[in-house]
């Protein structure tokens, strides 16, 4: 499949929030992300509203989603999601609940293994019960809580190989990339690439002369599309 652009708006602010959206629109990012962040401050509304400013476009409800699974997803497609995310750590029967929920309302699963001991293994589960896609993630309080032990920050790259190989659905890594880490995950086989919102344009080979912020973006995208097809098994 040909890479996908996903901008994940870790916002409060709803305006904030449509502004950062059609920047993103206008650079050529390919799917909008109503982040946890915006999801608890404007709930539905905030879905809705991206929904009204930008039909037609994919949008990813990042639920996280453990219990509940069937009305929250229900209620996220009539608000005019795309995407749901449900949690691998969730009990079998609400991601079960999502996929059921996901094929009666017409919007695609992604399982998440964040916290996971066996990541691989979740990833493989999340696949069989019916994910339509694996979201391999490293969460913000574990990467900051072990980097400040002392040890090495993991990131979704450490497994990312491993994650791709062992399932036959569409993967994405999230979790403390820097841009050009984001970039390469098509070539790691991972095609959903995420670039989150707060945007800071730290990878000097994509800043523009004028540090103008839709313009660095616009060459983060074309950089990603220009991988071409990414094979999935």
């Amino acid at each position: 499949m040909k890479p996908i652009v996903q901008i994940s708006l870790d916002l409060t602010a709803l305006d904030e929030a449509l502004e950062t959206a059609a920047m993103a629109m206008r650079a050529g990012v390919d799917w909008l992300e109503a982040g946890t962040p915006l999801i608890l401050a404007e709930g539905l509304n905030g879905v809705r509203k991206l929904r009204e400013a930008f039909p037609g476009i994919p949008i990813v409800a990042d639920l996280k989603t453990m219990d509940g699974g069937y009305l929250e997803a229900e209620m996220m497609a009539r608000a005019g999601a795309t995407h749901v995310v449900v949690m691998a750590r969730a009990h079998p029967e609400t991601i079960k609940c999502v996929v059921n929920a996901g094929r009666d309302f017409g919007v695609k699963v992604m399982g998440d293994n964040l916290g996971c001991a066996d990541m691989v293994e979740a990833a493989r589960m999340l696949e069989a019960l019916g994910c339509d896609y694996v979201i391999h993630h490293i969460g913000y309080d574990e990467r900051r809580g072990i980097a400040a032990s002392g040890k090495r920050m993991p990131s979704p790259l450490d497994q990312l190989r491993e994650v791709v190989q062992a399932v036959h659905i569409p993967v994405q890594a999230v979790g403390g990339l820097s841009l050009e880490q984001a970039i390469q995950c098509p070539a790691f086989g991972a095609p959903l690439v995420v670039l989150g919102a707060p945007l800071t344009i730290d990878a000097d080979a994509f800043k523009t002369a004028d540090g103008d912020l839709e313009s660095s973006l616009r060459l983060i995208c074309k950089k990603i599309h220009g991988y071409g097809d990414v094979a999935i098994k």
